[in-house]
């Protein structure tokens, strides 16, 4: 049976669309016809996604209430397809029942979930959520998996809002200085510099300094942010279809000020929490580097760690392989090499994960508030800035005027 998605009227010339459950178009046409109701369109669920579309539809807020409610109904004793069926019929995720309902679909043909996420969304999931999944399902602890995966995603999400909220003062204060600077150099300013004209008097130099900046500024602000956007399109088109330009561009945002320090505590606060599951779950040291790797949701560890994975098949201990995982925490070594001579590797790496959770979150915390810091003063001083060149010209002309 496969999931299909309609759309029609019923016998009262209402609308109606929804998911109706058929071996092909035509026997789900006869099977809402038998229901009274006239189809227009009958097309598998989640057929052709697209990959902004999966995205979009398969939001944060929808794929944490997914996996959290999934990992809820897994922990309950019921099976992967008739808990997916379950949670179809939460209103909640109305605008995903199509998309979810194409990977049932897959996963009753025998996919497994995060390969059956995966095409159902058009490859909409993040590295990070991927690695997770395929590490739920490699030791079967798939719903331990999810609730890890939605406890992540809430925390990402709860900073996300937390930016948002904050910065979204700065934000409105911004545009309107923008808002009003421009129409300050854009007419106020010429008017004054043709009254001086007229009086032939001279404008000051801040007044002329910011005539001249108004009219280049204009232009090289159109011009970089046309230049951005065409060089942020070219690097995504290219690391989308090579893992050397994925790589090399995770390498170059490692090395920026604060975002890398971020990305690093981020990263190892993902690799030392997915190491822990594996090893608790009694995955072998040889497949569960690799797999933290891939789930730290960066290219240049995943690549570092599948080249180290080899070198520990090969004897080499893991304090090493993990300390020749350059991009991760200088630390980490440390604390491996404590756990591993403590015979309590799991429980020094939930230490670890705690220490790198930390330092995320002052890092973040620091991040917003400077950030918040900076857009302000800079507001400030353009403001004051163009307060001064309308004065300044005016009090010369008074001046002039004056006896």
């Amino acid at each position: 049976m496969t999931t299909f998605e309609y759309s029609g009227f019923d016998g009262q010339g209402r609308a109606r669309r929804g998911l109706v459950e058929a071996d092909g178009a035509k026997d789900a046409r006869k099977r809402l016809a038998a229901e009274g109701i006239l189809a227009e369109r009958v097309q598998a669920a989640g057929g052709k996604p697209r990959r902004a579309a999966g995205r979009k539809a398969f939001g944060m807020e929808a794929r944490t209430m997914f996996y959290r409610e999934l990992a809820s109904l897994l922990q309950a004793g019921l099976a992967l397809v008739p808990a997916m069926e379950v949670i179809l019929q939460a209103p909640e995720l109305d605008r995903t029942r199509a998309m979810l309902a194409a990977a049932r679909d897959l996963v009753r043909e025998g996919v497994p979930l995060s390969g059956a996420l995966e095409r159902a969304t058009g490859n909409g999931l993040t590295a990070f959520e991927s690695a997770v999944l395929a590490v739920g399902e490699k030791t079967g602890g798939m719903g331990e998996a999810l609730t890890e995966l939605a406890d992540f995603l809430e925390e990402q999400e709860r900073l996300r809002g937390k930016l948002a909220t904050t910065l979204l003062y700065p934000c409105v204060v911004a545009g309107m200085a923008v808002v009003l600077g421009g129409g300050v150099l854009t007419f106020m300013l010429p008017m004054v510099q043709s009254l001086f004209a007229e009086a032939h008097l001279e404008v000051g130099g801040l007044t002329a300094g910011l005539l001249v900046a108004g009219r280049v500024l204009g232009w090289l602000l159109l011009g970089g942010a046309a230049a951005a956007a065409a060089g942020a399109w070219f690097v995504r088109r290219r690391a989308a279809g090579s893992a050397a330009v994925r790589v090399a561009v995770d390498r170059r945002l490692w090395g920026l000020p604060v975002v890398g320090k971020g990305r690093r505590d981020l990263a190892s606060l993902r690799f030392v929490r997915v190491l822990e599951f594996l090893l608790k779950r009694g995955v072998g040291l040889v497949e569960a580097v690799p797999l933290a790797g891939r789930a730290s949701g960066s290219a240049w560890v995943a690549e570092e760690a599948a080249r180290e994975a080899e070198a520990l098949r090969q004897g080499k201990a893991l304090a090493d392989v993990v300390r020749g995982i350059r991009p991760l925490h200088p630390s980490l070594a440390a604390w491996v090499q404590a756990g591993e001579a403590g015979g309590d590797l799991p429980g020094l790496l939930k230490n670890a994960g705690n220490r790198f959770q930390q330092s995320w979150d002052r890092l973040a915390a620091r991040g917003v508030m400077g950030l918040e810091i900076g857009m302000t003063l800079a507001v400030g001083l353009c403001v004051a800035l163009i307060a001064l060149a309308v004065l300044l010209p005016i009090l010369q002309i008074n001046k002039g005027f004056m006896p």
